[in-house]
């Protein structure tokens, strides 16, 4: 089982960007997806959160701006970040709580960073 995420890039503050993060391999079933965030110096934070009975948490700072959302089809979950400031330039992580095949307890994954740089 991996997580990968991807669609970080250079955005002008007031900008947007979505991200997105795919799990694949043998997985049976998803519970949780979530990003995190780390900034330079700074400690990993939860960013958002999208839970399997369909909730959503926010950190404080991002909410009305940040949209968590997923497509269980494709096993994907996406971060939609409008009116991006210069305090959410970050590496993005995504994290998720997934059991494989063949088993029934979940396992935490994370999947490589990806970098989101908000500059004029």
């Amino acid at each position: 089982v991996q997580l990968q995420a991807y669609g970080g890039g250079l955005v002008q503050p007031g900008g947007s960007l979505r991200l997105s993060c795919t799990a694949s391999g043998r997985i049976r079933s998803i519970g949780f997806m979530a990003w995190y965030r780390q900034a330079p110096g700074k400690e990993r934070e939860l960013v958002a959160q999208s839970n399997p009975n369909g909730s959503e948490n926010y950190v404080d700072s991002v909410k009305g701006r940040f949209t968590v959302s997923r497509d269980n089809t494709k096993n994907t979950m996406y971060l939609q970040m409008n009116d991006l400031r210069s305090e959410d330039a970050a590496v993005y992580y995504c994290n998720a709580a997934i059991s494989a095949q063949g088993r029934t307890l979940y396992n935490q994954y994370w999947g490589q960073g990806t970098k989101v740089t908000v500059s004029s």
